[in-house]
């Protein structure tokens, strides 16, 4: 019988120890997902809360009601967005300004086919809180601006959850890795 090959076998198993462990991480991402997830739900049901002026950028509110004054505001941008009927378009985030103090906040008051920029300046806003790529989170408006359609709120549905895919991925690239050089040796030896 031939001695294994000692580098090889070695670069070998490490690799299928690296997707092993890969793939166990991906278990406990699953299970910490399932608990967020199971989180999110359960803020569905709280009562309403006034919308954070400095959100925790670890633990968001998200998907909790809320309500907060617009006194006026300072900017608009128009994001890739869908209404309550799934269609594509625009919807319009305001920025708010509170008051002399506060870093004010970003509203989603509505969606329309065009991204220009609506003519609300300001009021009081309700909706669900959902996240905000620049600005931690966002508060997305039941009741759109003038001239706009709702938009869509925040959605457990689009909370990505792929971890036990891609853990099982992960495995299956240790177990392919394992029998590809296993058949490697066995013609080796021949």
């Amino acid at each position: 019988m031939k001695r294994l090959p000692l580098v090889p076998t070695l670069i070998v198993a490490a690799a299928i120890a690296v997707m092993i462990g890969l793939g166990v991480w991906q278990i406990e991402r699953l299970h910490w997902k399932q608990g967020l997830l199971a989180r999110y739900a359960a803020a569905q049901g709280l009562p309403p809360i006034a919308f954070p002026a400095v959100p925790d950028a670890h633990d968001p509110p998200l998907f909790r009601r809320a309500s907060a004054i617009c006194e006026a505001v300072t900017g608009w941008r128009a994001e890739s967005g869908r209404n309550l009927k799934n269609e594509p378009g625009w919807v319009h985030i305001a920025a708010c300004r509170t008051g002399a103090e506060g870093p004010g906040f970003q509203a989603v008051m509505g969606w329309s086919a065009d991204p220009g920029n609506p003519t609300w300046r300001g009021g009081p806003v309700t909706g669900v809180i959902g996240s905000d790529r620049d600005h931690v989170i966002r508060l997305v408006a039941a009741n759109p601006a003038p001239g706009l359609q709702p938009a869509k709120p925040p959605s457990l549905e689009d909370v990505p959850n792929n971890h036990l895919f891609y853990a099982i991925q992960w495995f299956f690239f240790a177990a392919a890795a394992a029998v590809i050089y296993l058949l490697a040796l066995r013609r080796r030896s021949r």
